[in-house]
């Protein structure tokens, strides 16, 4: 792996990280609990894709997710009554990590397979898996059940990773158009209360 792929790794690993501890605080767990739900969204989303691709898991192979993990516990365990809203900390938090894991997890898995559909599902896999369980271990509903635009902003950022690389872009070109692209589709959904349209239906609730 490239220097940049191990630091958007790192950089999103972090986010994640934050984002799961700072669940952990908004529901006065303790230490172990914070542990849980950080390595839930930083680990989760490329354990799954790993498991799929069939390689050895990440951070089984390299321990250095744990330890980003670790610092991102400690940093919110000892300064989240610091934060204005946690809540905030979190949305954001999680769509750095979104759209970063998007980009990770497609050129992963693009150098695994070699094809280019794999890569786009495997990217939004890795973006958004993690954020689900923590979301169902915080007792808390899914932000991608939330009629939010999520899961889109992560393909959005993946296809455009994967559309750039099959162009001959480079690769710091192409992760970080993919990374604007995930990102501000999901800021602006954030921003203005974006959500895909809902099938219409004349029949009553049952």
């Amino acid at each position: 792996m490239s220097p940049l792929f191990i630091m958007i790794e790192s950089v999103g690993i972090l986010a994640f990280s934050l984002s799961g501890a700072l669940s952990a605080a908004r529901k006065d767990m303790d230490i172990f609990g914070f542990a849980v739900l950080a390595l839930m969204p930083a680990v989760g989303g490329g354990t799954l894709r790993d498991l799929v691709l069939d390689v050895p898991v990440f951070w089984v192979d390299d321990t250095r997710p744990i330890w980003i993990t670790g610092v991102g516990v400690l940093a919110v365990y000892f300064g989240e009554n610091f934060l204005n809203s946690r809540r905030k900390v979190i949305v954001w938090a999680d769509a750095v990590g979104l759209a970063l894991f998007a980009v990770a997890g497609a050129q992963k898995a693009y150098l695994e397979t070699g094809d280019p559909l794999i890569s786009v599902m495997m990217g939004v896999a890795t973006a958004v898996a993690g954020g689900i369980i923590r979301d169902i271990i915080a007792n808390e509903i899914p932000l991608i059940l939330q009629q939010e635009v999520y899961a889109t902003a992560a393909f959005c950022g993946a296809f455009v990773y994967m559309a750039l690389t099959l162009a001959g872009f480079d690769f710091i070109w192409a992760a970080g158009f993919g990374f604007a692209a995930g990102f501000m589709i999901r800021a602006l959904a954030i921003w203005f209360g974006w959500s895909l349209p809902k099938r219409k239906t004349s029949r009553p609730n049952s």
